[in-house]
């Protein structure tokens, strides 16, 4: 493999963003109070509470570990050589010619989402201690909506983006815009 493909792998670079997060979740935990309102119902009002140190402990779980065992799960099913992948047009993605670097395509994806999972679950945190400062409790509905659009606008992004990747390339005899 040569480096160009090599510097391309999410190798060294993936474990930034649960590393940035666990030291958000881990610096923020003196915003909380001691106790902390950590569920709420539709309308923003707190209905559920944890102490500080057990709901940092599960934002560490959600906002770390979570994204971070999705995406080892997936780079090392990539690294098996008989896992099944399902993409378009695997006939063609899959070939022996083309597999590492779709392999590698495959593997930066995975690192996006995961990233960009993270990111929200942080957003997620901002809104509780910003919840946690008024009292009684309340979360700030308009910030949960903004989070949440922006979030899966990304996905969506990511998605559509994700799809195009794995479109045939067109053919240099076929006419302009037609994919074989």
């Amino acid at each position: 493999m040569d480096e160009t493909r090599k510097a391309r792998r999410p190798v060294a670079a993936w474990g930034i963003p649960p590393a940035c997060a666990a030291l958000f979740v881990l610096g923020s935990k003196h915003f909380l109070p001691a106790i902390v309102a950590s569920h709420f119902d539709a309308a923003g009002r707190a209905n559920g509470f944890m102490g500080r140190d057990v709901y940092v402990s599960l934002m560490l779980i959600l906002s770390v570990v979570v994204p971070v065992v999705i995406a080892l799960i997936a780079l090392r099913a990539f690294k098996q050589p008989a896992t099944r992948i399902h993409l378009p047009h695997p006939e063609y993605w899959l070939a022996p010619q083309r597999r590492e670097e779709t392999l590698d395509y495959l593997s930066r994806q995975v690192v996006r989402f995961s990233s960009m999972l993270t990111l929200f679950l942080c957003y997620v945190q901002v809104l509780v201690i910003v919840a946690n400062e008024t009292s009684p409790p309340r979360l700030p509905m308009h910030g949960v909506a903004a989070g949440l659009t922006v979030y899966l606008g990304s996905v969506f992004v990511w998605l559509v983006m994700f799809g195009r990747h794995f479109r045939l390339p067109a053919r240099a005899d076929a006419p302009r815009g037609k994919q074989r």
